[in-house]
């Protein structure tokens, strides 16, 4: 029996087997009045066959929980009635073929209002449907990026209340697991490294500090939540900074993490999404299979919390070694599942593990 292929429970919650599909952007939402952040038939399209495809957990694409955290007019977003309807639908179909549906709640910070990728992904003028980003310091994310304005600590605290605002909406639309996108340069992560956060008040500074705004938003998540549901965080591991003589940076780094998740794990969160990188642009990542396992690995370790492993994962001994030698409780599996939303079903066959197909395509 493949131990990829067993249930994973978190409180209240199993989770068929430990190969979950991770969120990826699609570009894709409605765009224009009403209708903005509304999610689209691709949007059932594509989460709905991959939970056909035998994924265990499917996470959505971040879905920004404000018009302002998107980093593109045409994400998903969840601070409106509408949005939850469209997502309903959603979260029923996955729920039908035996998947659990989640959600990847997020802001973008410095990192907003840039158009879809495929249109150059080049910043937006107000004047193209663009708006003016924020972030925990007045610091630009790249020299094509705009200078963001700085939060101050009322804007802080209206961001936390939308991160709540957002999982009430999450639950109404029948989502089972939240996750706080605390990673890719992206808001929260913005506040926790020091590469990005240049503030001096009660959000900035020491570690401690820095660390304030993701717990605020994880506390604030969890008083709305259900108990018996769970909470995941997704982090970068490391800005890839080296901190020496040949390149001084700091950033947040690895031993960072792992004191982020004995305190995430003390505030409610029961898993750790460990990805890393995307705060400095010019970062040197060593992108080869399995990169940043032994991040997961560590905290799972050092902390007892559940993790999942992300990055160039795409063969299914690799996968199932992840989870049988303790790295990792599951895998979260981005670009394979977009070549072959079918990839779980193959791999199970490949490991030995029972297959059960959708009823409609079982003569194949």
């Amino acid at each position: 029996m493949s131990i990829l292929f067993e249930p994973l429970t978190l409180r209240g919650l199993t989770v068929p087997n430990r190969v979950w599909m991770a969120p990826m952007c699609q570009y894709s939402a409605a765009s224009e009045g009403s209708e903005t952040g509304v999610a689209t038939d691709w949007h059932l399209q594509h989460l709905g066959s991959r939970a056909v495809g035998g994924a265990g957990l499917i996470l959505t694409e971040a879905t920004s929980i404000s018009p302002e955290g998107r980093i593109s007019p045409f994400d998903l977003g969840i601070w409106n009635d509408r949005q939850v309807e469209s997502l309903r639908r959603i979260t029923e179909f996955i729920t039908a073929q035996g998947a659990v549906p989640g959600i990847q709640l997020a802001h973008a910070g410095r990192k907003a209002s840039h158009d879809a990728p495929w249109a150059g992904g080049g910043t937006l003028t107000a004047d193209a449907g663009g708006w003016t980003p924020v972030a925990p310091s007045a610091v630009t994310f790249s020299d094509s990026y705009p200078l963001p304005d700085e939060l101050s600590t009322e804007q802080i605290a209206v961001i936390v209340q939308q991160f709540a605002g957002a999982a009430r909406r999450a639950l109404a639309a029948g989502f089972k697991v939240v996750e706080v996108h605390g990673a890719h340069g992206y808001l929260v992560h913005e506040f926790l490294s020091p590469y990005s956060n240049t503030r001096t008040d009660a959000y900035g500074g020491s570690l401690d500090n820095r660390m304030r705004f993701a717990l605020e938003v994880v506390d604030a998540i969890r008083a709305v939540w259900p108990e018996e549901l769970p909470v995941f965080f997704r982090t970068s591991a490391t800005d890839w900074l080296a901190g020496d003589t040949e390149d001084p940076r700091i950033g947040w780094t690895g031993e960072d993490t792992v004191r982020l998740a004995k305190e995430l794990q003390a505030h409610g969160v029961d898993l750790l999404d460990v990805s890393s990188g995307g705060n400095v642009p010019d970062a040197k990542i060593p992108s080869t299979p399995g990169y940043q396992v032994g991040f997961a690995a560590a905290v799972r370790e050092q902390t007892g919390l559940a993790t999942a492993a992300v990055g160039l994962i795409t063969e299914a001994r690799q996968a199932e070694a992840i989870i049988a030698d303790g790295s990792a409780d599951a895998v979260l599996i981005g670009r394979q599942l977009l070549r072959d939303p079918y990839w779980p079903r193959h791999i199970a066959a490949e490991l030995g593990a029972p297959v059960t197909p959708a009823a409609q395509y079982a003569r194949a």
